[in-house]
């Protein structure tokens, strides 16, 4: 009758856990963003922007994304859904500074969901790039998607990076796509997903490879009861 020593068998237990664990956990960390698509964004020229996002506040539903308008942006026109209740702050010019969407229906965790609205760039914010601020509230806390990288800085180090949108100069309009809540657009979408995908990759391909390793010394610890 073969016996299995404790310490062998939390060991095993332990290890098919962490590899379990960090197989999950990089695409989650990747993902959980408030991504942005902007549509030929340029200077001089109104663009639809798309954000969309797959999470709630540590797993607590959203009820709502509060959107303050950047410099550089001279109007927004928000784009109706059956999905929000949309409110509006006006500036002393009437045009919006704030852009409530609340959600008619708290929106669970894990599910895909998306806000947009029509943004005016100014004639002079060709070839630079625009952050959007966002709040996302939920039933319990708030997550400030507000964080830009300085100069020099990984924008892959921001804990909650706000959106980015790279506006071409007014003669340059082009389709666009924001990646991971940390890159830019304003390239067409080849470029931008060919300039994300290494991060990714490299995220899930690091927990797999790490993921796989726990499991064979869990499977040997077993072996050698």
């Amino acid at each position: 009758m073969t016996t299995r020593s404790p310490r062998r068998s939390a060991l095993t237990l332990t290890g098919i856990a962490l590899g379990g664990a960090l197989v999950l956990a990089a695409p989650l960390a990747a993902s959980a963003h408030v991504h942005v698509h902007a549509d030929g964004a340029a200077a001089g020229a109104t663009s639809r922007l798309d954000f969309s996002f797959s999470h709630g506040c540590d797993g607590s539903p959203t009820t709502a994304l509060v959107f303050d308008v950047p410099e550089g942006v001279a109007n927004v026109t928000p784009v109706v859904d059956g999905v929000w209740k949309i409110s509006r702050v006006l500036g002393d010019d009437g045009t919006p500074t704030q852009v409530t969407y609340t959600a008619l229906t708290p929106i669970e965790d894990g599910f895909a969901a998306s806000a947009s609205f029509d943004a005016l760039f100014s004639s002079d914010v060709g070839d630079t790039d625009i952050a959007f601020p966002v709040t996302q509230r939920c039933e319990v806390g708030e997550t400030g998607w507000t964080q830009v990288a300085e100069d020099g800085q990984d924008p892959e180090e921001l804990e909650s990076p706000a959106p980015i949108v790279a506006v071409a100069a007014a003669s340059a309009a082009g389709t666009s796509e924001h990646g991971d809540g940390h890159g830019q657009a304003g390239a067409a979408p080849e470029a931008e997903a060919a300039a994300s995908a290494p991060v990714a990759t490299w995220l899930g391909g690091g927990a797999l490879v790490l993921g796989a390793a726990a499991l064979v010394v869990a499977l040997l610890n077993r072996r050698r009861v």
